[in-house]
């Protein structure tokens, strides 16, 4: 009698963190386990990203390139890395707010070639380089939880600082830019719920607004008129 009390409860609480699921004959396939049940009962959740990120300028000729047209430019994509922390509170129950402080390591290149070029060799590359802190703030919208996954939107704002820059060459570092950026950030992503932590990749785009252009004397410079910042980041988010 004394089991049988004993085993209502229990049988209660498998119900509740897992689920089976059975075949046609009644017999049970496999069992789904709820992870982190209570997860989305807090307020607050830190958490730790790293993601390699893809990151070039827009960039628009200036009237001196278009009355002379001797030189075009052209941005190239380069590779870089992203690493920080994340401060999650729960705003309501499908609405959370972001802080995703970080450094970023971006190496962001332009091409000119002169007019007609040849040989191969007279194109010349210029490159922008170095860390620089990002301080983001977004807003995230995720669905309901089925199971042990879910998938999100985010979006917002991202204030950056540059720390430091790589300036090896004088001869392809002669294009400078601001060491402050401003930029609307927005992105999708899939929470995947793991019986210690919380797992979630996610795709953000980084679109500039401010002109990290600054004004020089060197034809790489007079040939622009303004260049943004674009990057593109595969996070990997653990929380």
């Amino acid at each position: 009698m004394a089991l049988a009390a004993l085993a209502v409860p229990l049988a209660a609480q498998a119900q509740k963190s897992g689920r089976a699921s059975k075949g046609s004959k009644g017999q049970v396939k496999s069992i789904t386990v709820d992870n982190l049940p209570g997860y989305d009962d807090k307020w607050f959740h830190p958490g730790m990203y790293i993601g390699p990120n893809f990151s070039r300028y827009k960039i628009e000729q200036s009237a001196a390139y278009t009355q002379a047209r001797n030189v075009s430019a052209n941005s190239i994509v380069s590779p870089g890395l992203s690493v920080g922390f994340i401060a999650d509170v729960r705003l309501a129950s499908n609405f959370n707010l972001r802080f995703l402080p970080g450094a970023s390591f971006i190496t962001r290149q332009v091409e000119f070639k002169p007019f007609g070029y040849s040989p191969a060799d007279s194109i010349l590359t210029q490159e922008v380089g170095g860390t620089q802190i990002d301080l983001p703030l977004l807003l995230k919208f995720k669905s309901d939880r089925r199971r042990n996954s879910r998938v999100y939107v985010v979006g917002g704002i991202r204030s950056s600082v540059g720390v430091g820059n790589r300036r090896k060459d004088p001869a392809r570092n002669l294009l400078r830019a601001s060491a402050s950026d401003v930029a609307i950030e927005y992105g999708v992503g899939m929470d995947l719920f793991y019986p210690l932590f919380k797992f979630a990749p996610e795709l953000r785009f980084s679109h500039g607004l401010t002109n990290m252009l600054e004004p020089g004397n060197d034809v790489y410079s007079r040939s622009l008129q303004s260049m943004k910042s674009n990057t593109v980041t595969l996070y990997l988010n653990i929380e």
